[in-house]
């Protein structure tokens, strides 16, 4: 065909290239934090000159701005501006509450945390999680038209369209209730919901002990047990958004009644509660994880051999879940994640000796570097997700 035959392009599809492109830029430079040119170049498959022409309108409109390099490498570090927006997350857990606001460029400005009182409300829960983030912004100087979502995260499975805990005998105050469309409407934002564990492994693959693993699972000891897995790079939430839920594995089909209705689940051995619980006797009533992590670092022999039975009991349920999904790294997460090789140790042991060898035999078993702060930081990684930048740039999802 001579170039005089060719099809003229159809009107709009030189902007609708332009606004795809400019949408790849930026999600490439909201997936990856501060990027130079030539790496954004790199990961969009645009030609340096394309991006080059896209990082300028957007710095003209005010949504990108570029700096030096620190670090000495060559090139100008793009990322989003001040203006550009902000976004929410919040963990909500069986006794805590934390709230958190972070800029586009995946750093937490500012966060607060909550105690919460046995059986809290759902209504209660997200009237104090607005004045939390009310009290946060005003510290902040920032308005409530700048925040872009919210990622919510909860101490139960969410269906895979966020909006119902689908084990309503676990978290029974947020039951029947579509968590999605109540909290976008009492927090006047878009908001994605997701399994705190879930959220977890997301901020741990993002920030902590995951960083660069393809295959990985968080797991969370607490009031509950759960875990997040993480399959070729993306979170995997199974057929209905459940996939991970290991703290109600049966270990013991004779064993005491977990609050999921079955008997002996792994729960009903290694949560909290039940950790503490062993040592009322000799420790009181009021032993706290963190106090039992320091009295069994300080030296304390009942403690010490509390944790190490902690993780020798999780031992047999992680090497089964190696088995079938074969990841190369288990990140421990929760407070008494604290005891490091206290509890690691002989969760090891156990692995390595009921897991496939093919399954564990380059495995690693981590505790989270975030610590508590995993499940905030995964809220917020879901609200950068989710967020729809400001008009002008185009859609971004």
């Amino acid at each position: 065909m001579s170039e005089s035959a060719e099809p003229r392009a159809k009107p709009g599809s030189q902007t609708s290239l332009r606004n795809a492109n400019q949408r790849r830029v930026l999600d490439t430079v909201r997936r990856n934090g501060h990027l130079t040119q030539a790496q954004i170049s790199r990961r969009t498959a645009l030609a340096p000159s394309t991006v080059s022409n896209i990082v300028h309108e957007l710095i003209g409109a005010g949504l990108l701005v570029m700096e030096a390099d620190n670090a000495g490498r060559r090139g100008q570090l793009i990322s989003f501006s001040g203006s550009a927006g902000h976004v929410v997350g919040i963990d909500v857990g069986n006794r805590h509450l934390t709230v958190a606001v972070a800029d586009l460029n995946q750093r937490i400005l500012a966060q607060r945390r909550h105690d919460l009182p046995a059986g809290h409300r759902f209504a209660d829960d997200l009237e104090l999680a607005g004045r939390a983030l009310d009290d946060l912004l005003d510290g902040l100087g920032t308005a409530r038209p700048e925040l872009l979502a919210a990622g919510l995260t909860l101490p139960a499975p969410v269906d895979l369209d966020g909006r119902l805990i689908s084990a309503s005998a676990i978290l029974p105050a947020w039951s029947g209730i579509d968590v999605r469309e109540e909290a976008g409407r009492r927090l006047g934002l878009p908001v994605v919901v997701e399994n705190d564990a879930n959220a977890g492994a997301l901020g741990e693959h993002a920030w902590g002990a995951g960083r660069g693993a393809r295959n990985m699972a968080y797991i969370k000891i607490g009031h509950g047990v759960g875990s997040g897995l993480i399959l070729n790079g993306t979170l995997f939430r199974g057929a209905t958004g459940s996939a991970g839920e290991i703290g109600h594995s049966t270990v013991d089909e004779r064993g005491r009644v977990c609050r999921c209705g079955n008997r002996g689940c792994l729960e009903t051995y290694v949560s909290s509660e039940e950790t503490t619980r062993l040592l009322t006797d000799t420790h009181g009533p009021d032993l706290t994880i963190p106090d039992l992590v320091a009295a069994a670092a300080a030296g304390d022999i009942g403690c010490a051999r509390v944790i190490g039975d902690t993780g020798r009991m999780l031992g047999t349920s992680v090497a089964n879940l190696c088995n079938i999904i074969n990841p190369e790294l288990v990140v421990i997460g929760g407070e008494i994640s604290r005891a490091g090789d206290l509890l690691l140790d002989p969760l090891r042991e156990i692995v390595s000796r009921y897991g496939v060898r093919g399954s564990v035999q380059d495995l690693r078993i981590e505790a989270a570097r975030l610590g508590i702060q995993a499940h905030v930081a995964g809220a917020v990684i879901l609200a950068l997700q989710h967020a729809e930048l400001p008009a002008g740039a185009g859609p971004t999802r």
